[in-house]
């Protein structure tokens, strides 16, 4: 199933649902961070997914890691809460989401990579070669923040 992500855009479909989700930053040992080319918009996206009724948010985060990368990851910090109605995405089956999204900070500690179902591709990335990949808008802005070091968490 595809999907279309659109941010402050008046031709963006009217949502029809809310999305509670939780993505992580993952930094290995070399401070390189986890990312994944999406199979559903071919963009390069931070691990994450939707929350399950028996999930915790850190543990959605965790178990989406897992499940898209293989990865055994600990939480280590927050680094925001992305809630900006202008951020909409429609999927292919008919679905309109706006997402509430908590994104973690995340470290590695097992696992073996391997691109899932949900991914092309799946790359240790260094933060000064981010710019060379294409992302959308709101990916960037949780990099941004995570980058930035900041005291307190992103509200927004």
């Amino acid at each position: 199933m595809a999907r279309i992500e659109y941010f402050d855009d008046p031709d963006a479909p009217e949502p029809n649902s809310m999305v509670v989700a939780a993505s992580a930053v993952v930094t290995d040992d070399k401070g390189r961070i986890l990312l994944q080319k999406r199979s559903d918009s071919g963009l390069w996206a931070l691990p994450g997914g939707g929350m399950e009724m028996a999930d915790s948010l850190p543990g959605t985060a965790v178990r989406e890691v897992k499940e898209e990368t293989g990865l055994d990851v600990e939480i280590t910090g927050l680094v925001g809460t992305y809630t900006d109605p202008l951020h909409v995405i429609a999927y292919t089956d008919g679905e309109v989401r706006r997402q509430f999204n908590v994104c973690f900070r995340a470290r590695l500690v097992g696992g073996t990579l391997a691109v899932s179902d949900e991914s092309l591709e799946l790359r240790w990335v260094d933060p000064g070669a981010l710019g060379s990949l294409d992302m959308h808008h709101t990916q960037w802005l949780r990099l941004t923040h995570f980058l930035e070091d900041r005291e307190a968490p992103y509200l927004g």
